[in-house]
């Protein structure tokens, strides 16, 4: 399953790399990360950084290891997780239109065999859970920007 939202921010690409980019800080950027705790930082890029993420999924705390796995500065960075027999992509993309920047996030779930492909069916009942999540996350993101 793949869900994807975009929005528009009224700052250049670089001011929102920094921002999104900056995974230390998304828990006081959006407002559905409870915690980010940093398993691994490389010392000069982003790809390969690994960090734990705590969200509230219905009421109670779920985490998840993330690690980045690629990236082009101020065009995109792509994660991946794997929980519960599935894989789960996300990639952040950047592109500038005069000084306004179009951010889309899109989030891929992918099934690792037969039971994990039976699990999935029942998630496309969740497709507009998960895109009213992806939308707030980038609102968030997109009020942080231009709050300042």
């Amino acid at each position: 399953m793949k869900v994807a939202e975009t929005i528009t921010i009224n700052k250049n690409k670089s001011l929102v790399w920094q921002v999104i980019s900056d995974i230390r800080k998304l828990e006081k950027t959006i407002s559905g990360i409870v915690k980010i705790e940093i398993l691994n930082e490389p010392s000069s890029e982003l790809v390969g950084l690994k960090w734990r993420e705590t969200r509230m999924y219905f009421g109670k705390p779920a985490s998840v290891e993330k690690c980045i796995t690629e990236a082009v500065e101020n065009e995109f960075y792509k994660t991946r997780a794997e929980m519960d027999g599935f894989i789960f992509i996300t990639t952040m993309n950047l592109s500038q239109s005069n000084e306004q920047t179009i951010l889309t996030s899109t989030h891929e779930t992918i099934p690792l065999g037969f039971l994990s492909k039976l699990k999935s069916l029942p998630m496309i009942f969740f497709k507009g859970v998960l895109k009213k999540a992806i939308l707030q996350d980038l609102k968030d993101i997109k009020n942080t920007l231009e709050s300042k």
